[in-house]
């Protein structure tokens, strides 16, 4: 307990810092303002800080306790505050460079002196430019967040039945469905959905942040969702309920999970469990094979079985594969199961936040992730990381808009 009080308080002394450092630039750049404007901006500044540290404490010591919305979107806005800060931050201590060479200047030097006083301008670019990613993320809360987005995808294979040229199958990703505060947003992108008239629709996994109630007031929207063939799901690492600290009984975790599982069906979604389906059309076949979470990162768990999920479908010309995690590809798939044609995979969100134009794809999570948002190729095998079409932690979206994406394939 001591160490857990020392540790916020380090971090709090952190923040503090931070904010006095800041604060120098708000200093100088309202210091032609008259006394009274000044200090209400004084004062707003501190009381951000002090809300920002009270909700610091506050996290983390119900960690796990699933947040409510308004928790969310406070913790969110307070975040990109201080993250915008840190941009100030740079330019300060730039301009504290050219400081320190005037003060270095002027003790070696026996003309006129420099002014070593903090510079205006530094100051106010540091301000403009944090402005920046400020508008952005507020942006993506207001409107990014519910931005639905259909990405089309035209795959050849030469191996592709030639009943299944032309064959459409459309994938979502990542509901989150915890982290929606009503359910007209879901309603529009179900819609949205149903317009691409896919043959097969795919959930590649996370259908909750947490608990199984949190599909509930959403199912009879998820259940409108329509292919002409089957809907076909997985679970994703959020959907086994790991990140919840405390159960209320030894079963309750298991239970939770029969829940989800059972809402899976109630929707009418076949949710596969290291299993697969074969289609069959005009007489010829294809497989979907579909796997528990499997991740080849630290703290991921490997629950899927992709050789019970393939046992069967060995004679099968074309297969496409569900898998949550696109690290499971480099460290299993194309390892050891090199005609799986095609896998689906989501899990990273594109982090909600990058930048996402023709030329140039970036994200920070490209660093932690080989494969995280497109379409992968090698060899013979494809990989596609949908974005997701729900969110988790930050309740919006920079760059990397809510994801449909409606792929068609063709024989080569």
């Amino acid at each position: 307990m001591i160490n857990r009080i020392l540790s916020f308080g380090i971090i709090v002394l952190i923040l503090f810092l931070i904010d006095l450092y800041v604060f120098q630039a708000v200093r100088v750049v309202t210091q032609s303002l008259s006394p009274l404007s000044q200090r209400v901006i004084y004062i707003l500044y501190w009381l951000i800080f002090a809300i920002t540290s009270g909700t610091f404490v506050l996290a983390s010591a119900t960690r796990g306790t699933p947040p409510s919305n308004f928790q969310t979107y406070l913790a969110s806005t307070l975040f990109i505050i201080f993250a915008s800060k840190l941009v100030v931050v740079v330019f300060l201590m730039l301009d504290d460079v050219v400081r320190l060479g005037k003060l270095t200047f002027n003790s070696l030097s026996s003309t006129t002196p420099y002014d070593p006083s903090r510079n205006l301008f530094f100051s106010q670019l540091g301000l403009v430019v944090a402005a920046v990613p400020f508008t952005a993320f507020i942006y993506g809360m207001v409107k990014g967040a519910y931005d639905y987005r259909v990405k089309r995808v035209t795959l050849r294979f030469p191996n592709l039945p030639a009943a299944f040229d032309g064959y459409k199958m459309l994938q979502i990703s990542d509901l989150h469905t915890g982290s929606f505060s009503s359910t007209d947003p879901l309603k529009e992108a179900v819609a949205l959905i149903n317009k691409q008239e896919a043959d097969l629709v795919l959930f590649t996994g996370d259908l909750v942040n947490n608990l199984a109630s949190e599909v509930q007031p959403h199912i009879p929207t998820l259940k409108e969702i329509k292919a002409k063939s089957a809907v076909y799901s997985v679970l994703g690492n959020h959907d086994y309920a790991d990140y919840v600290r405390e159960w209320p009984t030894p079963t309750a975790k298991s239970e939770n999970l029969k829940r989800l599982k059972a809402s899976h069906a109630e929707m009418g979604w076949d949710l596969l469990m290291n299993e697969n389906r074969i289609i069959e059309k005009n007489g010829e076949k294809i497989a979907i094979l579909g796997v528990e979470n499997w991740g080849n990162k630290a703290g991921f768990p490997k629950y899927g079985r992709l050789s019970d999920a393939y046992q069967g479908t060995e004679g099968t010309p074309f297969k496409v594969l569900l898998s949550h995690d696109p690290s499971h590809w480099d460290g299993e798939i194309n390892q050891s199961y090199k005609d799986i044609d095609l896998t689906l995979s989501g899990h990273t969100h594109g982090m909600q936040f990058g930048v996402n134009i023709p030329g140039l794809k970036w994200s920070p999570v490209q660093y932690m992730y080989k494969q995280w948002a497109g379409l992968y190729k090698k060899g013979q095998q494809h990989l596609y990381v949908n974005t997701g079409l729900g969110f988790l932690g930050y309740p919006g979206r920079v760059g990397f808009l809510p994801e449909i994406t409606v792929f068609e394939l063709k024989r080569a």
